[in-house]
């Protein structure tokens, strides 16, 4: 991993002439990403984003934290204890030098040890999932860091909307792939390409169905503007 995602956040908030970022799926062409949003407050967030942080309570982990504004906002707005992890190291030097005082270099599965009251997963929080087939592993390693009353706020998309219809009304869907969310995600930074990854948007009801295969609760809390979603899973 090149890690140019997190090169682009550190850039931006050393000053160091930060770019766009150019993001490109396997279903969609370039497009650019401003990394200034990734450094927003809380009122410049998403009602999606806001009611999550809302909901937060007690000991929180931020899972894919990225520059760390979930988390910086929920540590010095709601004085709650939060951990910030992430893969990229330059995004969690960020998030260090933005004054996060629990952040570090860990991928969710590799995580041992505490048990949180809240776990954010948020900017499409299934993504890091990768394939519908990993979504049973992803759940029970979650579970796992649940406290007895504890909650997983995660949100997603149903990515429906991207495919073609037909006259009768369905959809032309690729057969390459086991679901439709399933897709294949490429970074560009500076002249840089990353290599691709898989990404998972996961419609609502393919989530909550997985949530009670694992023995979770699932409860839709909000939808969204353009067919996102927030929801929580609980034990």
């Amino acid at each position: 991993m090149k890690d140019l995602f997190g090169k682009a956040i550190f850039d931006f908030h050393t000053h160091n002439t930060p770019e766009d970022i150019i993001t490109e799926t396997s279903i969609s062409e370039e497009d650019e990403m401003s990394v200034e949003y990734l450094f927003r407050s809380y009122d410049e967030m998403p009602s999606i984003e806001q009611k999550a942080l809302q909901l937060a309570k007690g000991k929180t982990l931020d899972v894919g934290c990225g520059a760390g504004s979930h988390a910086l906002s929920l540590q010095n707005e709601r004085n709650l204890d939060v951990t910030a992890i992430d893969i990229s190291p330059k995004a969690i030097e960020t998030c260090q030098m933005r004054g996060i005082q629990k952040a570090e270099v860990k991928n969710i599965l590799d995580y041992e040890g505490e048990k949180f009251d809240t776990i954010l997963l948020l900017m499409n929080g299934t993504g890091i999932f990768g394939k519908l087939k990993n979504c049973n592993n992803y759940l029970s390693k979650l579970k796992s860091l649940l406290n007895p009353e504890g909650q997983i706020l995660i949100d997603s998309s149903d990515i429906i909307y991207m495919f073609d219809e037909d006259e009768d009304g369905g959809k032309w869907i690729p057969s390459d792939n086991d679901y439709y969310g399933e897709l294949e995600f490429t970074i560009s930074y500076k002249g840089e390409k990353e290599e691709s990854f898989d990404w998972l948007y996961l419609d609502y009801n393919t989530l909550q169905n997985a949530a009670i295969a694992n023995g979770l609760k699932c409860e839709l809390i909000l939808e969204g503007e353009h067919y996102d979603y927030l929801a929580k899973l609980s034990i």
